[in-house]
């Protein structure tokens, strides 16, 4: 009698213990490589950074949340908009924590009470329904929301650049951000020349030596009134050489011999 007791606590141990264990669900950790997963099937997203007060009182119950999803059919996860600035661009979250609802790639923004039981009845009696969307156009899927990601990405490198200037080599503040000043000066002239030149090479500029047509009578007037001209002046040649050859016979009677 003791055997079989023995034997059904070690069956007990092995088989229905952990298929207990497994069916809990896990807190799924989302970033940049990775959060394209939340496209397919349903999710519920929070975004949270761990300066944060808010998100660090949020964490608990979020983990006891995640721990239904696989009842509930769902999956859940969260997002450090700190490793994942992009990400934080590409969804446009403006406070923290932030919590999305997911499925099938339509993103609604969760507005509800921040507690376990409020999550759940929220999937449970599907209250995402009475929701609008997020716009099309703001879909984090989207080309724009995908160039607004690669600004925050690119502010997020300058910064860290700032820092490793001012930390590793010392440079005061005002230095790094002369040379920053500087670098953005170069590149704005390199763009601004590739730009013109694209532009020269498409539509190539086409100005030239036109000339202009002259008519006949006009051309005909022009040319009679240079001869004019030109005879007034020879007139006033001939009429100097006259005077002065005046002047020299009239020294010349004077002149005694």
């Amino acid at each position: 009698m003791l055997s079989l007791n023995y034997f059904c606590y070690i069956l007990l141990s092995c088989v229905v213990i952990p298929q207990v264990v497994l069916s809990k669900g896990e807190l799924k950790s989302l970033n940049e490589d990775n959060w394209t997963d939340m496209l397919h099937e349903e999710w519920m997203v929070e975004f949270f950074a761990p300066w944060c007060p808010a998100c660090q009182q949020l964490q608990p119950l979020w983990k006891e949340f995640a721990e239904w999803s696989e009842d509930l059919g769902i999956k859940v996860g969260n997002i450090d908009v700190t490793t994942s600035p992009g990400l934080s661009g590409r969804f446009m979250i403006t406070a923290l924590p932030t919590i999305f609802h997911v499925k099938d790639g339509v993103f609604r923004q969760y507005r509800g009470a921040r507690d376990k039981e409020s999550f759940i009845s929220f999937v449970e009696e599907k209250k995402w329904q009475s929701i609008d969307p997020i716009p099309s156009w703001k879909s984090p899927q989207s080309y724009q929301m995908a160039t607004v990601s690669s600004f925050f990405k690119l502010s997020m490198f300058l910064r860290s650049m700032h820092n490793t200037l001012m930390e590793d080599y010392g440079i005061p503040t005002w230095g790094s951000y002369v040379i920053f000043g500087l670098l953005t000066v170069l590149v704005g002239a390199l763009l601004g020349l590739l730009v013109v030149c694209i532009i020269d090479f498409f539509c190539p500029s086409r100005m030239g030596y036109q000339p202009v047509p002259r008519n006949e009578n006009s051309g005909a007037q022009h040319g009679k009134k240079h001869e004019s001209d030109g005879e007034y002046e020879g007139e006033d040649v001939i009429k100097e050489d006259v005077a002065d050859d005046v002047d020299i016979r009239r020294r010349k009677e004077k002149t005694p011999n």
